[in-house]
């Protein structure tokens, strides 16, 4: 389903780097996707929660799910795969009456479809009873911070009728053995649905994510973003920019290859420039990629913005 229109998705683009230029190496939170999500699009921010819908704006609503992938994933290597995520809703009680694989996958998503009907109704309230249109908005994201992959979809609640069910036992060795409910389609018999029985009963469902060239995926890279010609583009927070102009002038890709070659063959100084923690617009910095290399190899940092604060304080101790 189409989320941003093309004004949206830079202005996305530019407050999603940002945030992450501001965060200076912080975990990235739920109501940091939220934010950005709401002041791309100009609606009210209702502000996340693990318990409520995360979207409510003139009868959409929507529920944000994040899911980390490995410091290094490429995002375009995730599309067309099916992915699992750890919860879809903890709101669920698991019956203790039978040991019946099917008996229980019906009464969970009975609950489950329960719990989204529920919150259907209340979007189309707060619209004066209008049909809801209900989505699943999928973040995706690396741990390093530099690729983010955005899709949604349509929320559907599951009907028992379409599934079964089987028991799978995990653990063992020196982990605690527990029995999980896998849920399956009849009719094509793709596992939807894991269902935890321990440590808080959840629905787990699996999502399949689309491929690179859907219109409606929408692809995000906030650091080291190559470019044509062999540049590499960073985003940095407006105050840095100001100061590293300050100390070196023109802050063009030739001019700055200059100065991070001279600072690189400096003896290293581990201490880093202050940090205010206001966030302003990030400003975009281009530098050759052969800059951007000997900058990461010599001076390192948690973020591009990191690693370009490290490089003002060295141009300031000299």
């Amino acid at each position: 389903m189409p989320s941003f229109t093309d004004e949206q998705y830079r202005v996305a683009h530019q407050l999603l780097a940002t945030r992450i230029a501001s965060m200076s190496g912080r975990k990235l939170e739920e109501a940091d996707w939220s934010n950005v999500y709401c002041a791309a699009k100009g609606i009210p921010e209702v502000g996340w929660s693990n318990l409520n819908i995360d979207v409510i704006y003139n009868g959409i609503g929507i529920e944000h799910k994040m899911l980390k992938k490995r410091i290094g994933t490429r995002m375009r290597d995730i599309c067309g795969t099916r992915q699992m995520h750890p919860s879809a809703t903890r709101s669920i009680r698991i019956p203790l009456t039978t040991d019946d694989a099917d008996s229980v996958m019906r009464e969970v998503l009975s609950q489950y479809r329960t719990f989204l009907e529920e919150r259907s109704r209340r979007v189309s309230g707060q619209a004066g009873g209008i049909s809801p249109d209900m989505r699943t908005g999928w973040l995706l994201w690396e741990e390093g911070l530099r690729e983010f992959l955005y899709f949604e979809e349509e929320t559907i609640a599951p009907d028992p009728a379409d599934y079964y069910a089987e028991w799978r036992s995990s653990g063992g060795g020196t982990r605690k053995s527990s029995r999980n409910i896998w849920v399956f389609e009849r009719e094509t018999g793709i596992k939807r649905y894991s269902i935890t029985t321990l440590a808080g009963a959840k629905v787990q469902p699996y999502f399949d994510v689309p491929s690179a060239d859907d219109p409606n995926v929408y692809l995000f890279r906030v650091q080291s973003e190559q470019l044509d010609g062999g540049q590499v583009r960073l985003w940095i927070t407006p105050a840095t920019e100001r100061e590293l102009r300050r100390l070196v002038g023109e802050t063009n890709p030739e001019s700055l290859s200059v100065v991070i070659a001279s600072v690189a063959a400096e003896v290293p100084d581990e201490q880093q420039g202050a940090y205010s923690g206001r966030e302003q617009a990030a400003t975009p910095l281009v530098l050759t990629a052969e800059s951007y290399q000997l900058l990461t190899t010599t001076l390192g940092g948690v973020s591009d913005e990191d690693m370009i604060r490290r490089l003002v304080h060295r141009l300031r101790s000299r």
